[in-house]
């Protein structure tokens, strides 16, 4: 390749054991890390970071951000190329060198834009990929609504596509996981939808059939071509013992955003990695009334941060963790939103700033305790 060496000085450099001050960085010309020099370098031509941090390139498992571009405002569709880079211009100014786009396969109410854009998000994701036009690598997540009468159909149609990845499983009807709670469950929809009484009467009835009906049979079908395909598989908003216990029985690798702190607990007891929103420690607390993402950390419960709505939370709540938590470290923290969820994932490649890992960096420069982005390089080659 023609690209030559870099060298990246002056910094300090976060690694998995510890932050190295002053040190140095070699990037080889294939893209990856040649060398950590903790004494630093003053080679000729080297990237002097002033004392700014080097963290490892992020890794965002469940992002709804690309949703969020295609439907910009109700009934508002944007073109899908043009949606897709502007979501990828947020996810790499953020510090996400990869991104599992989250897309919503099935609904949990009729019209929803995310189930109409649902084919053209995949389409445009995997077209901009092919013609070098995303800064950070895409691949993507299935979230499995499993009330869905569709579900299934649709989870086939997409899941040969091969940046599907990832594969979790949700149901957003009444008194499961997220809603066991159904004051919580009303003020929410009331909320989205606006509804009268009447037409959220008929709502929770026409839900409460569409979850004995369809969820069992859509889960376990989900579950089964899920594994055959060797697709990494998270349970979604578990809440009680025997909603672990049935993720666990699934051989499901990651907790997402478990509701309570026993759910949490039991899931860690099974070996699950334990994934919540960087929102909920940024705000700190659920915005939907659910555990605290910052409590489960004090409990050494919290393994993987996902910016979930927001790209640029997922590197403020690793520094907030590490600034707020005694017992957090920011090698500890960084390592939340790098290596764990790229090994929950099965990469290898990348996640940590160690000899032969590939060169996924970011600049962080902190001021006044927010971290900024300053630039990120992606297998080397430097992006913004």
């Amino acid at each position: 390749m023609s690209r030559t060496e870099t060298v990246l000085a002056n910094a300090r450099i976060v690694t998995p054991e510890a932050v190295i001050d002053g040190g140095a960085v070699v990037l080889d010309r294939d893209g990856r890390i040649a060398a950590v020099d903790p004494d630093g370098s003053r080679a000729p031509g080297a990237v002097d970071f002033d004392g700014d941090y080097l963290v490892p390139g992020l890794v965002e498992l469940h992002t709804d951000n690309l949703e969020k571009h295609f439907a910009p405002r109700p009934g508002v569709r944007w073109p899908g190329l043009a949606a897709t880079v502007g979501h990828d211009w947020q996810i790499i100014t953020a510090g996400i060198t990869t991104v599992y786009d989250a897309l919503t396969v099935g609904e949990t109410a009729a019209g929803n834009d995310r189930l109409a854009n649902l084919q053209a998000m995949v389409d445009s994701v995997a077209a901009a990929r092919a013609r070098g036009m995303l800064r950070s690598e895409h691949r993507l997540h299935l979230r499995c609504e499993v009330s869905h009468a569709s579900t299934v159909q649709l989870f086939e149609r997409l899941a040969e596509e091969p940046l599907v990845e990832l594969v979790s499983l949700m149901d957003h009807t009444p008194g499961q996981r997220q809603f066991t709670s159904f004051e919580m469950y009303r003020r929410y929809y009331l909320k989205k939808f606006h509804f009268t009484d009447e037409e959220f009467a008929i709502f929770v009835e026409r839900q409460a059939a569409a979850h004995k009906l369809h969820s069992g049979p859509n889960r376990a079908t989900i579950i089964a071509r899920a594994k055959a395909r060797g697709y990494t598989l998270a349970s979604h908003d578990d809440a009680t013992p025997e909603h672990v216990e049935e993720a666990a029985a699934a051989g499901m690798r990651i907790a997402e955003f478990p509701t309570t702190v026993e759910a949490a607990e039991l899931s860690r007891r099974h070996g699950m990695q334990i994934l919540m929103g960087a929102p909920n420690v940024v705000r700190g607390g659920s915005h939907s009334g659910n555990v605290s993402a910052l409590d489960l950390a004090r409990r050494g419960l919290l393994d993987i941060l996902s910016s979930d709505y927001v790209p640029g939370s997922l590197i403020q709540s690793a520094f907030q963790l590490a600034a707020t938590i005694e017992q957090i470290t920011l090698p500890q923290a960084v390592a939340m939103v790098t290596c764990n969820p790229a090994r929950a994932v099965g990469l290898d490649d990348r996640g940590e700033i160690a000899d032969g890992r590939r060169a996924d960096l970011v600049r962080i420069r902190d001021i006044d305790g927010l971290p900024l982005v300053q630039a990120v390089w992606r297998g080397g080659e430097r992006i913004i």
